[in-house]
């Protein structure tokens, strides 16, 4: 399965030691070049910046900088718009991205979307994280701040309670 994904669930993921998770559960994991910068370079010392550059099976792409469809992403970030330029060019099984009007965006377009719960849902479901072990990694995103609406939180717990 290929993926392309945005800086927060990479961060995010950085932050409770799971980013190789993506590694394990894929086979190819894509950030467009804006995301690597806003990560490594932008953020060089902040969480997520060490744990990227340290992982070699990452495929960093460039994305044509210009594109007819850019006047109707307004209110993204270049990583978002990057993120959803590159998924229609390559069409990932997923979009990996948190932001919620990024993901509407995405949505609307027709693009599989996931978020960083979503991939440690995955994770819960390939047998990698128990339900224990993705109540408390959830928790420790919003303990670093990570914002996590009162409905997603719910909606998680609901999927875990259901499958097992």
């Amino acid at each position: 399965m290929k993926i392309i994904v945005n800086s927060t669930p990479i961060i995010a993921l950085s932050l409770i030691n799971q980013l190789d998770l993506l590694n394990q559960l894929f086979n190819e994991v894509i950030i467009p070049w804006a995301v690597y910068q806003e990560i490594v370079i932008a953020g060089d010392n902040k969480p997520g910046a060490k744990e990227l550059k340290n992982a070699n099976w990452i495929q960093v792409q460039e994305v044509a900088s210009s594109s007819p469809l850019e006047p109707l992403l307004l209110g993204l970030d270049r990583g978002e718009l990057e993120v959803i330029l590159l998924a229609i060019s390559i069409k990932p099984d997923w979009v990996i991205i948190d932001e919620k009007l990024a993901r509407r965006v995405a949505k609307a377009m027709e693009l599989p979307v996931k978020g960083t719960l979503g991939i440690l849902l995955v994770g819960f479901y390939a047998g990698y994280l128990s339900k224990q072990e993705i109540l408390d990694l959830s928790q420790q995103l919003v303990n670093y701040v990570i914002r996590i609406s009162s409905p997603i939180l719910n909606w998680l717990k609901t999927e875990l309670d259901n499958d097992h």
